[in-house]
């Protein structure tokens, strides 16, 4: 039952990325992205919103798994997905912010040794 709140946690996470990167990049991005010249948020809002639409679809796939009633498929689906996370994060902390890592690749892969070992 954690494994399956922690999944649901990051889907909701990956959700708020979505709003934030698609609809909210260029009004409170400059109020959390205090370090990116607060000219370019203008600029790189298509950027933003493609990235928040990988999110989205992120977000999709952990939701999904939580319905699917074939243990053996839930499984595997929510680690496919949860991987995809983790690689974001592990990536975004090393070429963007190290705290990346603990907001989204650290629940990942929690969520994924939860999957692996119960």
């Amino acid at each position: 039952m954690i494994q399956k709140i922690l999944i649901g946690f990051i889907a909701f996470l990956h959700l708020y990325f979505l709003y934030f990167e698609m609809f909210a990049w260029t009004t409170k991005g400059p109020k959390i992205f205090r370090k990116f010249p607060s000219d370019l948020f203008e600029a790189t809002k298509p950027m933003a919103a493609n990235q928040g639409l990988y999110n989205g679809f992120l977000a999709a796939g952990l939701i999904w798994s939580l319905f699917i009633t074939d243990t053996i498929w839930q499984t595997n689906v929510s680690l496919f997905f949860l991987t995809c996370v983790s690689i974001a994060g592990l990536y975004g902390a090393l070429s963007v912010e190290k705290k990346i890592f603990y907001i989204q690749a650290l629940p990942a892969l929690v969520a994924i040794a939860l999957t692996l070992f119960s």
